[in-house]
């Protein structure tokens, strides 16, 4: 599946990616803002792992945020199980020669489309750390609204962090 987005392309992971996800995901400053579960070191290893995650869990939707055919960050929606499978959990990350452009907005957008229309989800959250101002403008400007923070939540790093609860429904994406 390929999504055409106002400043980027989403699409399916490939082999070929692997130098580009490790040479952009390699970065502290990228790993510092997101799970425990996105390597830091981000190692050739790692990449490939990756690539082997995407291609066989059936609940996770992945792309690769593109520019000119080359990964330069990814997208992705974790659906809900049992009682939660009308939503998903997105998350992004892009790598820093890419930051302030709009292009995570836009990578966003399309996800957001392909959720709603191809998924047929309800609705659509996301967890930032409170903290990470460029990630909820992020959705901001998507249209997700703030319902909550989540104080002393999560931990990282040994610190201890309020996440922000930013959600968007099926209905407020259409209208």
């Amino acid at each position: 599946m390929i999504i055409k987005c106002k400043k980027c392309v989403l699409r399916k992971w490939e082999i070929s990616d692997i130098p580009n996800l490790v040479k952009y995901a390699n970065n502290p400053k990228i790993a510092d803002n997101m799970r425990d579960s996105f390597p830091n070191p981000y190692t050739l290893k790692k990449g490939k792992e990756w690539l082997k995650i995407v291609d066989s869990d059936q609940y996770t939707h992945n792309f690769a945020i593109t520019l000119n055919g080359k990964a330069v960050g990814g997208v992705g929606l974790v659906i809900g199980k049992d009682i939660e499978k009308i939503s998903a959990e997105a998350g992004y990350w892009l790598g820093e020669d890419y930051w302030g452009q709009g292009i995570v907005s836009s990578a966003l957008g399309g996800l957001l489309k392909y959720g709603f229309h191809d998924l047929k989800l309800e609705r659509i959250f996301s967890t930032p750390f409170d903290h990470n101002i460029a990630s909820r403008k992020v959705l901001e400007n998507n249209d997700f609204i703030l319902e909550g923070i989540l104080r002393k939540s999560v931990i990282k790093n040994e610190n201890i962090y309020n996440k922000a609860l930013y959600a968007i429904t099926r209905e407020d994406y259409l209208s």
